[in-house]
């Protein structure tokens, strides 16, 4: 590690299969804790390399509990995080609206790292029991149109990695590589990432896969489609530029989407929206994001999937998927 690290720290990259092979030493206990956070802030201090994130997702991939759920042909919808905008929990609402419009999600996440409440904080407090039980995550699928795949559960080679990524409490690159390692290996993929860099590999690295996706960066700096600005989108057939303007929406303010500050604030939020509660520029946000989603996975127009994600909310089928998901 330590020849490794100077070679980093002298701007040197690695290639694909060094950072392959890394990943899976560090999961093995092959190196001690400061070694792992010294490697960790490395890729704060310098932009990651398409091979280096390449080999990192492969590791994750090839070292992860998989489970098979191609039968139910599912989206994932998921960001990167580490944008530290602290808005609610808008991927996980428009996940469960994406459902209630009859498009099946596996949703892969886990607690905040950068944020006060990442998917898997408010998803507990809701009462979702996380699981990697087969038998478990299909159920969820036929009575719910959704399960979670609460990420420590099937990457349980990250377990020397998690509580150095909690003390530090800054993104790292595993919020780079959370998106890309979901452990179902969904063909279709609804994708936030907090810079244009960051949107630039993903963009590359998923043209040479079949997946079908679209990868969104808010250009206010947000992993999500924020309403706030426009956004660049890349999909597998283009990249275009996202105006609010699009789906017949207006600019919102930041203010209008925070998230609160503490897990029970963010509880509260989320089981507002969902139950049509919600404000204004809460639902326009969300049904702006799921309709993304269902565009995506039906491969339709924004705007139809935008219309088909409003009614699963406003007519309590998202609120639905998610009371069905509790009750198991």
């Amino acid at each position: 590690m330590k020849a490794l690290l100077n070679r980093l720290i002298n701007h040197e990259s690695i290639s694909a299969e060094e950072a392959k092979q890394i990943l899976i030493s560090i999961s093995k206990g092959d190196y001690n804790q400061a070694q792992i956070a010294s490697f960790l802030t490395v890729y704060m201090m310098r932009s990651i390399t398409v091979n280096e994130l390449q080999g990192f997702r492969d590791a994750l991939l090839e070292l992860c509990l998989a489970v098979d759920l191609q039968t139910y042909d599912p989206i994932d919808l998921c960001g990167t995080g580490g944008d530290g905008k602290d808005t609610f929990n808008i991927s996980t609402l428009s996940s469960f609206i994406t459902a209630g419009a009859g498009v099946a999600v596996a949703k892969h996440g886990n607690y905040g790292v950068s944020s006060a409440c990442g998917s898997s904080n408010v998803l507990e407090a809701l009462g979702v029991k996380f699981s990697n039980d087969k038998d478990h995550l299909k159920r969820a699928m036929e009575t719910a149109n959704i399960c979670v795949l609460h990420a420590p559960l099937f990457h349980p080679a990250m377990k020397n990695v998690a509580p150095i990524r909690k003390a530090l409490g800054i993104k790292t690159f595993f919020n780079m590589l959370g998106p890309m390692v979901n452990p179902s290996f969904p063909k279709h993929q609804m994708v936030g990432v907090f810079n244009l860099e960051l949107l630039r590999l993903y963009n590359y690295l998923y043209q040479k896969t079949d997946k079908n996706y679209s990868i969104v960066h808010d250009l206010g700096g947000y992993d999500e489609l924020s309403l706030t600005n426009n956004a660049k989108i890349a999909t597998n057939q283009s990249e275009l530029l996202f105006s609010p303007d699009d789906l017949d929406l207006k600019s919102i303010t930041a203010e209008s989407i925070f998230g609160g500050n503490t897990v029970k604030e963010a509880t509260e939020i989320f089981e507002s929206i969902i139950s049509g509660k919600g404000s204004k520029a809460q639902n326009a946000v969300v049904c702006a994001n799921a309709g993304l989603a269902i565009a995506t996975a039906k491969e339709i127009t924004h705007k139809e999937g935008f219309e088909y994600a409003k009614e699963s909310l406003l007519s309590g089928k998202a609120k639905t998927c998610l009371t069905k998901l509790t009750a198991l």
